[in-house]
């Protein structure tokens, strides 16, 4: 089944045409990149597809549901971070994920597995009982990527999933990414200027350039075609820059 089907995509901003007809498909249970350097418009079509943004023009659905008509509908089964996301300061982390919680679990026992997934996926251990405010940004990425996937949605838009995180929790939370889709059959549509994770991560990418998608394929496909070592210098080879 298709997850998300964008059709001709474009969003003006006054003068500045932010996405110039994109299209793309996700399948369902897959991981799918969106990579290109800042302002190549990734976060505005992320946007758009969480029903934050409304189009210009053209098309796009989330598991048959219209973004635009069936927004509501489409909320139900989204869970969307943003590159800068932000978390109530003055909670605990432990009292953040369970205010979180209630909004999506159907009972406290739904509600406690959320809870006992997003610990897990956090890391954060004993942290979770400190006031949010004196998270580093690192910790406050992790407990707000724990936040977007403890409900388990039928589909993750993450904005820069491993923003401001170190080697070491970067290589955790993609792991943990890599392992709800295998178990829970999340699908997963991120964006990234790291096109080294998203090599590691994703099944496919889409290379977008001035509001386009100048690629699309398999990482290993991709390199192949334009004999490249990696997914940087694709782009770099199918902009013209090289």
């Amino acid at each position: 089944m298709v997850a998300v089907e964008v059709n001709d995509l474009i969003k003006v901003f006054g003068k500045i045409r932010a996405l110039d007809g994109l299209s793309f498909k996700v399948e369902e249970g897959e991981i799918y990149g969106l990579i290109g350097p800042n302002g190549a418009g990734k976060t505005t079509a992320l946007r758009i597809i969480a029903t934050l943004l409304l189009p210009t023009s053209g098309r796009v659905e989330v598991f048959g549901l219209n973004v635009v008509e069936e927004a509501e509908e489409v909320r139900k089964i989204i869970s969307y971070l943003p590159e800068e996301a932000g978390a109530y300061k003055n909670l605990s982390g432990i009292e953040y994920l369970r205010f979180m919680a209630s909004f999506s679990a159907k009972d406290k026992s739904e509600a406690e597995a959320m809870i006992r997934d997003a610990i897990e996926i956090s890391g954060l251990g004993e942290r979770l009982h400190d006031r949010i405010k004196t998270y580093s940004k690192g910790m406050k990425r992790r407990l707000l990527v724990a936040r977007a996937l403890m409900i388990k949605p039928k589909l993750a838009i993450l904005d820069e999933p491993t923003s401001g995180l170190d080697v070491v929790h970067s290589f955790h939370v993609r792991n943990i990414i890599k392992r709800y889709v295998e178990k829970f059959g999340v699908t997963v549509l991120l964006s990234s200027h790291n096109m080294l994770e998203v090599e590691y991560l994703c099944d496919r990418v889409a290379l977008i350039h001035k509001g386009k998608i100048v690629a699309e394929g398999k990482p290993e496909e991709l390199k192949a075609e334009h004999k490249a070592e990696n997914l940087e210098e694709v782009f770099v080879k199918v902009t013209g820059h090289a």
